[in-house]
């Protein structure tokens, strides 16, 4: 520490030279990092350029509706398919597998029907019989090209030509497209309740034919029933989470208000009943590991039944129950020893949490701002999602050439189905034809696409980080105004809040799309690291592995660093008004000339304030759990009857740690600023009548100081 009346020498950085003068955040500021700022309102503008030619070019329509080999949609209003909602396999045999029938890359005829085969049928069958069994054509037709109703042509010429399918077989509709009816009776597959069927060319096929095909739709049908499901219970039960949610938001509010006049005693009862929320449910567990002792099929472990969309049989295990027991008694045990050797720290970070909420009650204003950085990153996500749809589906239709021949030269090559009829390809192809294969296109801006997706990506990391930044200064510039003012409250200015976030945008937009340029970039890598570690998983070479596994770790450590820096940034710019490179280093080493401080309160008081979000989430989730299995007898009847308890319960449980953590963040931001603050008036002043302390005397005597001289009034 400096002697009176000298400028303090940093250990880190160069000696600080301090303006007299100073009394709190520096209203006569100037624009910072100009550059940066116009570079942010040009991708802007061009984001914006981009969102405009991508809905332009790009048509939802193709995600909604499935296209048919002529690239018409079904189920389009006031189309000719307005009523043929599902799309229909001429040869279902022809299909690899569900992913190739989805991706609509299936090499056979696809043709939008009313409803989907509920009947085995062959075409050789039907024609042979439609003289004296009328009902049986109708019925084939259906599934025929449009218009065609000629049951007197030759079947080899029909099949050639694909007029008609082959064959039908019973199936049901899935993302709007008929999928075989698979089911499986005493072990064996089957369809509609048989294991063969005709396969309209002479021969009788076995069901296990599909097998391949069979297994990857059996498993994405028990996730669409099991998708229902969950659909069903948000049905029943949204107004009950939204009504856990809104007592989530009350008891954080409840909380933070409390907590200006008994921060200590409030923290110590969340310290406490989180310990007894989880010894709860240690008890909870044992009670129920004990239950289902003696319970036939109660000792088989979770590796033995597999994987099951069922949540509910794991819990009929008494592993599952061993296993949440041994977890929570770790995490009780690891608690416990953290209060006992962080306890005297703890007073500390109560005192600074006093200071905190103090500041938030002359500023009550602040706890509602989350709600408009929660907006402007809706709109982010929004406007980011929007785009990407369009851009994915901005392409041109793109029709193939589709022969019976496997030796037709003209197989796969692309064409154009209005003058495909003029060309020679059915000569030397014979049955050839020209269909819909996908969607895509030649031109400049469809061989663009992906690096337009990656822009678009990019650009709404950097929107987000933005508007989290915008906010971060926003509430630093209150904050530190209350901390900075000499007679608190009465030297607080008039609306703080308003005024810091006009000064953030008015003169350092720039520097706040800086840093949130830098994060950005280091989370796009992150990104494309991820997507590249998916795409390897199969690999054998351990090296890559490896080395992708260091590069995810590094740039986790790089991008945790850099958010911890830009936050302590964007204080020092809501104080000072530099730009972000030097309020950065000058942050960083003002932190690290107290580095032991640190450490000490700053973490502590986030771990308080986590222990807070996890005793409103914890003591929701439970008031819940009791409430959707229907345990409080007042409110039994009005408990709605679900599918799965465990999905509203969830909902509630993550929305009110996320409500909690909305309102804690202010709270944490709060204290960030107050301790960045607490350093500087460490450095600048001494306590002297010239240079007096800024700190309310409760906190000057909790951090160290004997004695603290009166402050001069200032005018």
């Amino acid at each position: 520490m400096a002697r009176k009346g000298e400028t303090s020498a940093p250990l880190y950085g160069e000696p600080r030279k301090f303006d007299p003068k100073f009394r709190g955040p520096i209203h006569n500021r100037h624009c910072t990092d100009v550059i940066c700022c116009v570079i942010f309102i040009v991708v802007i503008l061009g984001y914006i350029a981009l969102g405009i030619v991508a809905w332009v070019h790009g048509d939802p329509r193709k995600v909604i509706y499935p296209t048919d080999s002529y690239g018409q949609f079904c189920g389009q209003k006031d189309t000719l398919n307005e009523n043929k909602t599902v799309l229909f396999y001429f040869n279902i045999l022809k299909c690899a597998s569900p992913i190739v029938l989805i991706n609509l890359q299936c090499p056979t005829t696809q043709l939008c029907v009313s409803k989907c085969p509920d009947r085995f049928a062959t075409y050789i069958d039907v024609q042979a019989s439609y003289r004296y069994k009328p009902d049986q054509w109708n019925y084939f037709k259906q599934f025929c090209k449009p218009g065609f109703n000629n049951p007197r042509k030759s079947v080899a010429q029909v099949l050639r030509d694909e007029d008609c399918p082959s064959m039908i077989i019973p199936s049901r509709p899935f993302l709007k497209r008929c999928f075989p009816d698979f089911s499986t009776k005493n072990g064996v597959l089957t369809v509609a309740n048989q294991t063969t069927f005709k396969d309209g060319r002479g021969k009788t096929r076995n069901v296990t034919d599909l097998r391949e095909a069979a297994n990857g739709i059996n498993n994405v049908l028990d996730a669409r029933s099991f998708g229902m499901k969950i659909f069903e219970d948000y049905a029943i039960s949204w107004y009950w989470i939204l009504i856990g949610l809104f007592v989530a938001m009350i008891v954080s509010l409840l909380f933070l208000v409390l907590l200006r006049f008994t921060a200590g005693v409030l923290f110590w009862i969340f310290i406490f009943g989180v310990i007894g929320i989880i010894g709860y449910g240690i008890w909870h567990c044992y009670w129920e590991y004990d239950h289902l002792k003696g319970i036939p099929g109660s000792d088989l472990t979770v590796y033995d039944i597999g994987f099951q969309t069922d949540f509910r049989v794991y819990l009929q295990l008494r592993q599952t129950w061993l296993a949440f027991m041994i977890i929570l008694c770790v995490v009780e045990v690891i608690i416990i020893l953290m209060l006992i050797f962080l306890r005297n720290r703890i007073r500390i970070a109560i005192a600074l949490l006093k200071e905190g909420s103090r500041a938030i009650g002359y500023i009550m204003s602040t706890l509602f701002y989350p709600i408009v950085t929660f907006i402007l990153i809706a709109i982010c996500i929004s406007y980011w999602a929007v785009t990407a749809v369009f851009l994915a589906t901005s392409g041109e239709p793109v029709y193939k050439v589709m022969a019976n021949q496997t030796l037709c030269k003209y197989a796969n090559l692309t064409c154009d189905p209005e003058t495909f009829n003029t060309t020679n390809v059915t000569k030397v192809c014979p049955g050839a034809q020209c269909t819909f294969a996908f969607y895509g296109g030649e031109s400049l801006y469809h061989k663009y696409i992906f690096i337009f997706q990656l822009a678009n990506a990019f650009v709404f990391l950097w929107l987000v980080n933005f508007a989290i930044a915008l906010g971060q200064c926003t509430l630093a510039g209150a904050f530190a105004s209350y901390y900075w003012a000499s007679r608190k409250p009465a030297d607080i200015p008039l609306w703080p809040l308003f005024s810091s976030f006009g000064r953030a945008i008015r003169y350092h937009t720039g520097s706040l799309a800086f840093g949130a340029l830098i994060l950005a970039v280091v989370q796009l890598i992150r990104v494309i690291l991820e997507y590249l570690d998916h795409k390897l998983k199969g690999t054998q070479n351990s090296f890559t592995r490896f080395l992708l596994c260091c590069l995810k770790c590094c740039f986790w450590c790089l991008e945790k660093f850099l958010k911890f820096i830009n936050r302590n940034a964007y204080i020092m710019i809501a104080i000072y008004g530099k730009n972000f490179c030097t309020s950065a280093k000058e942050a960083f080493f003002l932190l690290m000339r107290n580095v032991v401080r640190v450490a000490v309160l700053d973490k502590v008081t986030d771990f308080l304030l986590f222990l807070g979000k996890i005793l409103v989430a914890g003591g929701v989730g439970v008031l819940a759990f009791f409430f959707f299995t229907q345990r409080i007898p007042v409110f039994a009847q009005e408990a709605p009857t679900l599918n799965y308890y465990w999905v509203p319960l969830l909902t509630v449980i993550i929305g009110s740690y996320l409500v909690a953590h909305a309102f804690f963040s202010v709270y944490a931001m709060c204290v960030d600023t107050l301790f960045l603050c607490f350093c500087e008036d460490l450095e600048r002043n001494d306590g002297s009548t010239a240079k007096p302390y800024f700190m309310s005397a409760s906190l000057h005597q909790i951090l160290g100081k004997k004695e603290l001289s009166p402050k001069k009034a200032v005018g």
